[in-house]
């Protein structure tokens, strides 16, 4: 028994370590994911300034088509003028000509504003397109250098569950199973180090008499308390 208390506390030592390894693994994919997201995030502020155009050009387009109205009222207005008679048609007419006219003022005004707002945003464009080319190009160098930390991780996991396999390979299948319940009843650690009469798991003291029989090493004890299996350790001594 003293045997299997030993490789079971072997199989704790591993396990922590790879629950440690995979830790770092996952911290390293979260920072992947955050890099990631910043140049998501540049892309999309990208696409909206070319949407914010798409509309700006569209609205100009559309007062663009309303000015040649204008115009093509003005001009027919104008060319009326030769043929009126009276002089109340030829103020209306007038009144006619003056608002279009004041209405094409605006709409030039209008448009001349959408241009310049469009070539604002072009600029911009620019810029964020080059600060996006140099970040895409720092992300893929920085996402490659977190692939090799992973892939290094990944090794040493690999390496520590082969030797978990040759020491599971040498335990009953219940020590295994009781083992692995007490993994996940207590946060991954099942065995406990018993020293001065106190579980160092839950920091309770143990009774005298199971202290004194984890001496033997004869049977698998769990403390009362927390249940994890007891392996007596001494305090070195200075």
């Amino acid at each position: 028994m003293k045997k299997r208390l030993e490789m079971l506390e072997q199989l704790q030592d591993i396990d922590l370590r790879i629950d440690s390894l995979k830790n770092s693994q996952n911290s390293l994919h979260e920072e992947m994911s955050g890099i990631e997201q910043g140049v998501d995030g540049a892309r999309g502020e990208l696409t909206n300034l070319n949407e914010r155009i798409a509309i700006i050009e569209q609205e100009k387009s559309e007062r663009e088509e309303l000015l040649a109205t204008e115009q093509e009222n003005i001009r027919r207005s104008e060319s009326h003028l030769k043929e009126i008679k009276t002089n109340k048609e030829f103020q209306a007419i007038g009144r006619e000509i003056s608002a279009a006219q004041k209405q094409t003022a605006e709409l030039e005004e209008q448009i001349l504003k959408m241009i310049g707002q469009v070539e604002e945003l072009k600029a911009e464009i620019d810029s964020q397109s080059a600060s996006l080319a140099e970040l895409e190009e720092n992300t893929a160098q920085r996402s490659k250098e977190k692939m090799l930390e992973i892939s290094a991780i990944q090794k040493d996991i690999d390496s520590d569950l082969a030797y978990r396999d040759e020491i599971t390979r040498h335990l009953p299948a219940n020590i295994l199973r009781r083992y692995n319940t007490l993994r996940e009843q207590r946060r991954g650690q099942a065995i406990a180090i018993a020293r001065d009469g106190y579980c160092l798991g839950c920091n309770m003291q143990l009774p005298p008499q199971l202290y004194n029989s984890l001496f033997r090493g004869d049977e698998m004890i769990s403390c009362p308390h927390c249940q994890r299996v007891l392996i007596i350790k001494q305090q070195p001594e200075g």
